[in-house]
């Protein structure tokens, strides 16, 4: 379908997992699709988020490569909303915007010590040892025997792994050549993962809890009194917890009982009904020295089972505390944004006003219409009901009429918005020099981690 035949115009506004498998549904729909990044580099969380040692769940890339290859499709990395281009920019040249920026803030503990140095977000450890070009620069001490992390769901699991693998293991992956380096020279040789509610409640997934018996070097402690269940905890796992829960006490179980394999020289602590109070360090700015911590019990309210403090306290000592509790987006441009959720005030998909009127033309997916949840899959299904909210619209002419009609036009425009601008031939072109400079090294890639390079990289084909 060439350009001229396409009726309709969409731009979606992040190139994630939500954003292509958006794109996909909009192409079967007969629209022209336009996708833009803030990163010169396409896939998201896939590239910058999931754990290096996890390469089969990002061949999924080759699924949206798919996609970016048919005809109605195209690239434009390294802009940003809000500031290359305005949200009154793509209304003016598009029917339909779609927003799928995720949700990149960390929610915070909201506890005294929390901004000390040696206490971070983990998406910021998570970006700095994927090569995201933000994180660069980052820069963690490592030379401490050990970190704590804060939470309970598979992001704080790929932390505390990272913190304990092998060099050798990491050696074979795309991590980024920095923290290969400070990681194999890491003094760290214990992590204690922190959950505030019980086992029962625990959001890891199994594969990702049954995998840490796989760590080379690092055995897993787990206390046998933390499993034992409070009477409403075992009646919901009972009769309402789904199979991941149970087999998720299963495992936790098992680890219990076994304890730790003969001749590890590192462990994962997992200590459940236990939450931060303070992080602790020399004087008002020092660096972390330990956390101080308090044990809880599981109530019931109002039909839900919450963590109450005990009173009953202990300090953890560690020089290092990275919290991986959850994640809220930001507001952009002048989109209306719900504070209190962290989300873009939306219905079913729909960009609304304050008012609750849907923003004509506007529509929202993946975290930043639902929240941070689910798996990379559980996008797929997101986009299709957001994309089904905008044929709706379109069947009943509730479509923005762009005031810029000729797509050559509008590519032309975006492409002058910065001073580099990737296409999906200028990626092709920096995906091939990062597996140029992983295969004699036996590793995936070796990820361009500045801007500069990746630019450059990217420059000679970004014009084609």
């Amino acid at each position: 379908m060439s350009d001229q035949e396409v009726t309709r115009r969409a731009v979606i506004v992040g190139a994630g997992p939500s954003g292509f498998y958006t794109a996909d549904q909009l192409l079967k729909q007969g629209f022209q699709v336009d996708m833009i990044d803030v990163l010169p580099t396409p896939f998201g969380l896939v590239r910058s988020g999931v754990a290096p040692d996890h390469p089969n769940i990002k061949t999924v890339t080759r699924v949206y490569e798919k996609i970016a290859r048919r005809e109605g499709f195209r690239f434009f990395g390294g802009l940003a909303l809000g500031r290359d281009v305005s949200r009154q920019d793509l209304l003016d040249r598009y029917h339909v915007v779609v927003y799928a920026i995720g949700t990149s803030d960390d929610n915070r503990l909201g506890i005294p010590g929390e901004d000390r140095p040696g206490s971070y977000p983990a998406t910021r450890f998570v970006a700095w040892y994927n090569g995201h070009p933000d994180a660069a620069d980052e820069r963690f001490d490592l030379d401490v025997e050990r970190a704590v992390v804060v939470g309970n769901g598979n992001v704080a699991l790929d932390v505390a792994r990272m913190l304990v693998l092998e060099p050798e293991e990491l050696a074979v992956t795309d991590t980024a050549d920095h923290a290969i380096e400070a990681l194999s020279g890491s003094s760290i040789r214990e992590v204690v993962v922190l959950g505030r509610r019980g086992p029962a409640q625990a959001a890891f997934t199994n594969p990702e809890l049954r995998e840490l018996a796989d760590l080379k070097r690092a055995g897993v402690v787990v206390d046998p009194k933390d499993l034992e269940l409070d009477e409403a905890s075992a009646r919901w796992l009972e009769e309402e917890a789904d199979p991941t829960a149970r087999r998720n006490v299963e495992l936790l179980r098992e680890y219990a009982a076994q304890g730790p394999r003969e001749g590890t020289t590192h462990r994962v602590v997992l200590r459940f009904l236990t939450s931060p109070v303070e992080i602790l360090g020399e004087g008002e700015d020092g660096p972390v020295t330990g956390v101080r911590v308090v044990r809880n019990r599981i109530e019931e309210q109002d039909g839900r089972l919450c963590a109450v403090p005990t009173g009953e306290e202990e300090v953890i000592e560690c020089g290092l505390v990275l919290r991986s509790i959850g994640y809220r987006g930001r507001p952009v441009a002048d989109l209306p944004f719900d504070e209190r959720r962290g989300l873009i005030r939306n219905e079913g998909g729909r960009v609304c006003g304050e008012d609750g009127e849907p923003c004509v033309g506007e529509y929202v997916v993946g975290w930043i219409k639902r929240g941070p949840s689910g798996v990379i899959g559980t996008n797929k299904k997101d986009a299709a009901d957001t994309v089904a909210k905008v044929i709706e619209d379109v069947e009943s002419g509730r479509v923005r009429e762009p005031q810029v009609d000729d797509p050559e036009e509008i590519r032309a425009w975006l492409l002058s918005r910065a001073e580099d601008v990737v296409t999906w031939e200028g990626w092709e072109a920096i995906d091939e020099r990062e597996k140029a400079l992983g295969e004699p090294q036996g590793r995936p890639r070796v990820k361009l981690v500045r801007y500069q390079d990746l630019f450059e990289a990217g420059r000679a084909a970004a014009a084609k």
